[in-house]
């Protein structure tokens, strides 16, 4: 309980509440008034899997539209249980079947993953004996109805209190951000970096994550991102700003002649207006989002990006006397790195406001989802994680697997209670063996203690039916509430006496009942821990390393493309490498990514950066995808310059290497030999814009590359000393 802010603590008595009451509601009606205990049945058990067992997350309102949408799932999944159990093999098929695709719909985001459970309970119930199909309508009927009471319940029984949208928490950030531009070093650069760290999934409710594969989703995800990046963006440019320019600098061409004001304040003026275009921007989207409507026209900023980096070629090729200085260069750079960043979060929220397809927007590669209609946005969700490499896919495997191993041992021993054997497979699996055994510890312990309260109270009570309705009342809303407040053990405890409280009312029971559900318990504890064990037992921790490795793998070749597409010749002659593959990587990384940080440190070393991974790749994407289309240079870039170029690009590429192969940790690594040191672009001549550009992605990258590997080298050891980040004990 001391894990569990007050406000947590609230909402799981609330929710106990309402499940109590939905449930009590018609399981009493339909026992004693209707005499009907098939309906009682499925009225009962509908409200505790929507409920009680699925972590359908959201407000009261969001929660309330999930059940209502997972109904007609339920009533087919209850159909198609109740035919196939007329054979094991039949039901273990279609166990596996729908054990994966309910597993998998985990693709479509937290609300759909949140109701999978539950739906999957409502198979698990019907497929078990007797073959009833006379009874079918009787099981739609109870299941409808106690769907229907748990969905009013949300909305008019102590609601869950709705959280700040994301769209309110991206309009705040914008509207700080607009302060920023418009007033360099007004809003402190931690505060800037704070508000974007709160956009990050993990800091935000699991209900209000844009994590679909629609395209409304897709683009407040971009938009999100692309914030986040402007802020940090905004503040490292408050700090630069702070620091003044120097009177005399950069112009080797000639030698003792001051910077001309004249050129010195035009370069000032152009980006004080870029950057009040930007906080217009950013305002006009604020407003936007608040009004949930695109924003009236399209923005313009990308034509005031186009004039900058215009006026300052203007100046680069111009009389000497006008050439900015270097350190004024790279303050424009930051500007422009600003502007672009603000392009894309008008470009992405417009697509995710408006919702439905538009004509490709440049760069297509960025916004590929904007031109696709919603059943190719879904395939490519699916098949994108469609691989043994994806964790949802691993995921899905396990628990099909676990649930159709638990429905082909109930079955074949002819288990009396068989349901409880795939309800501890679904309830007890973990995404590791070590988190599994620990689950199964605390619920055997439960079990066996509620087993023993259970018997007692049935020897006691006999048939008296009337105490068993005195006590399943408060017993589920004990159940519902201390068991998540105080742990599994607590929780299985108390849902064992609430099982024993039902099926007394339903039939006659005796004492043996508790003796079935922990013979059932044990049975599915062992079918789950061994597929944990046998299917992907270290859970993402693995993946997360691969992943991460395929992902540094990938900078070489849009590093290496990109300096080459700048430096052809003639301008544009060469194409900017394709991005796709590594956005590909990107998703799969950032999946295996949450599900690890979702897990329990396996050891107390240290761990590698690898949300610093994520970001780096960010950078990488932004910079292959922007840098070709307004950076071209005019002139031909002179030899020294080129050569520093694909020098940089080099030493880049060998470092994300050498990072891939400690990620990947194959005991092939060699030492790095690479120098990080970050190299400036030569200014013997002109200082070209593009060069200046250039070295501020490049440098960049170096730097984040150098205080990420550290931490990677430092997560090894442990490994290659004692083994002990692979050792799963049991």
């Amino acid at each position: 309980m001391t894990g569990k802010s007050k406000a947590e603590r609230t909402e799981i008595v609330h929710r106990a509440i309402r499940v109590t009451a939905a449930t009590s509601i018609g399981f009493y009606v339909f026992l004693y008034a209707l005499h009907q205990p098939e309906l009682a049945l499925y009225a009962l058990f509908a409200p505790i899997a929507l409920g009680g067992l699925s972590p359908i997350p959201g407000s009261g309102r969001q929660r309330s539209v999930v059940m209502l949408k997972s109904l007609p799932v339920a009533l087919l999944l209850v159909t198609l249980g109740t035919l196939l159990a007329v054979r094991t093999w039949a039901a273990v098929l279609g166990m596996l079947v729908v054990g994966f695709c309910l597993a998998f719909s985990a693709v479509a985001g937290p609300l759909p993953a949140g109701a999978a459970p539950g739906l999957q309970l409502f198979y698990i119930l019907a497929c078990f004996p007797p073959y009833a199909p006379d009874t079918l309508l009787l099981r739609l009927a109870g299941l409808t109805v106690g769907v229907l009471l748990l969905a009013a319940f949300e909305i008019f029984m102590l609601p869950a209190p709705a959280p700040p949208t994301y769209r309110t928490r991206l309009a705040d950030a914008l509207d700080l951000a607009a302060t920023a531009a418009r007033e360099p070093g007004s809003v402190p650069p931690e505060r800037l970096r704070a508000t974007g760290q709160e956009l990050r999934f993990s800091r935000l409710p699991p209900a209000e994550r844009p994590a679909g594969p629609w395209r409304r989703d897709r683009g407040m995800s971009q938009g999100g991102n692309a914030v986040r990046r402007l802020l940090d963006q905004l503040a490292r440019y408050g700090e630069t700003s702070l620091a003044p320019v120097p009177e005399r600098e950069g112009t080797p061409w000639a030698p003792g002649s001051g910077q001309s004001p004249s050129a010195r304040e035009l370069a000032r003026t152009s980006c004080d207006t870029l950057l009040n275009r930007v906080a217009g921007l950013c305002t006009t989207t604020a407003t936007a989002l608040r009004e949930n409507r695109p924003p009236a026209l399209p923005s313009v900023l990308e034509d005031a990006m186009t004039d900058f980096q215009s006026l300052r070629i203007g100046q680069a090729i111009g009389p000497p006397d006008g050439v900015p200085s270097v350190p004024l260069l790279r303050r424009q750079a930051l500007v422009l790195g600003i502007a672009e960043s603000a392009r894309i979060v008008e470009t992405a929220i417009r697509v995710g406001l408006e919702g439905h397809k538009t004509g490709p927007i440049p760069p297509q590669e960025l916004f590929w989802y904007a031109d696709m209609s919603a059943p190719r946005l879904w395939a490519r969700r699916l098949l994108g994680n469609m691989t043994l490499h994806s964790v949802m896919f691993q995921n899905a495997v396990r628990i099909a697997l676990g649930l159709g191993a638990a429905r082909l041992v109930a079955g074949s021993l002819d288990l009396a209670h068989g349901f409880w054997v795939l309800l501890a497979v679904l309830t007890l699996g973990r995404t590791t063996a070590g988190e599994t055994w620990s689950a199964i510890r605390q619920a055997l312990a439960g079990n066996l203690v509620g087993a023993v309260a259970a018997g007692a109270l049935l020897v006691g009570f006999g048939q008296h039916s009337a105490v068993y309705a005195a006590a399943l009342v408060p017993g589920m809303l004990a159940a519902f509430a201390l068991g998540p407040l105080l742990g599994i053990a607590w929780a299985q405890a108390l849902f064992t006496l609430v099982v024993a409280c039902a099926f007394a009312q339903i039939a006659p029971t005796s004492w043996q009942l508790a003796e079935e559900r922990i013979v059932d318990i044990l049975t599915g504890s062992a079918v789950g821990l061994l597929c944990g064990l046998i299917a992907w037992p270290a859970g993402a921790r693995r993946e997360v390393r691969r992943t991460m490795a395929a992902l540094l793998q990938s900078f070489h070749p849009l590093v290496t493309g990109t300096v080459e597409a700048l430096l052809a010749s003639p301008p544009g002659s060469k194409e900017p490498p394709s991005t796709l593959p590594a956005l590909h990587r990107l998703r799969l990384a950032e999946t295996a990514y949450a599900q690890y940080r979702s897990e329990p440190p396996q050891s107390s070393g240290p761990y590698a950066d690898w949300h610093g991974v994520l970001i780096a790749t960010e950078h990488v994407l932004l910079g292959t995808l922007w840098l070709p289309r307004i950076d071209l240079p005019v002139v031909k870039v002179p030899y020294e310059a080129a050569s520093w170029a694909r020098d940089t690009a080099a030493r880049l590429s060998e470092t994300s290497d050498h990072l891939a192969e400690l990620a990947a940790d194959d005991g092939d690594a060699l030492p790095r030999t690479t120098d990080t040191t970050r190299v400036p672009a030569p200014t013997d001549g002109r200082p070209l814009p593009m060069l200046i550009d250039l070295e501020v992605w490049l440098n960049g990258l170096l730097a984040q590359l150098s205080r990420i590997e550290p931490s990677v080298e430092a997560s090894m050891r442990p490994r290659r000393g004692h083994g002990e980040e692979d050792r799963i004990t049991v």
